[in-house]
């Protein structure tokens, strides 16, 4: 365990931005996978402008690499 108070407080900020980073990732996750599996091209196209906004927001706070992101966004087209 992290003895001074610096090392501390970044454990501390660490788990903090490691839960926001996680929920993040799990709210792209699941607007891909309703992204594939939505029936009507209404519903699609819906999902799918959530689904690149969400991929590029991920990708500005450096969630994702520029490049995955946009290959996520070409497969999703």
């Amino acid at each position: 365990m992290a003895r001074c108070k610096q090392s501390i407080k970044r454990h501390r900020t660490d788990i903090a931005k490691a839960q926001r980073n996680r929920s993040k990732m799990r709210e792209l996750r699941s607007a891909i996978r309703s992204v594939k599996d939505s029936e009507t091209p209404e519903d699609r196209e819906k999902a799918l402008r959530k689904a690149q906004s969400l991929i590029d927001k991920a990708s500005r706070n450096h969630l994702l690499h520029k490049n995955r992101a946009n290959r996520l966004k070409h497969s999703l087209m």
